[in-house]
């Protein structure tokens, strides 16, 4: 497991008491320090999740999950399960 990554510059709060049911939550951009976070990144899309803690803080989090490159996958995929023998006899039709 990765080392947690979180977004400089970027602050997440619950809702306020007596918001509407479509407000999910707050967030709050300090534009400097995001901004210097943002160009210190190289990749052209970061998911970020929006979690709370034990604590009941609420925080976003760099989401850094990539799939498998295609060679790690079609290695395991390239290799098919042994069949096991089945007698003619046994076959109902």
């Amino acid at each position: 497991m990765s080392e947690k990554e979180f977004v400089d510059g970027l602050l997440v709060k619950p809702p306020i008491s007596g918001a509407p049911d479509f407000i999910k939550c707050q967030i709050s951009i300090k534009r400097k320090d995001l901004g210097n976070w943002l160009r210190g990144k190289e990749d052209d899309w970061i998911n970020v999740d929006v979690k709370v803690s034990k604590k009941g803080k609420w925080y976003a989090e760099v989401n850094n999950w990539k799939p498998k490159a295609k060679g790690e996958a079609s290695q395991q995929a390239a290799a098919p399960a042994p069949q096991p023998e089945i007698p003619d006899d046994d076959i109902p039709f």
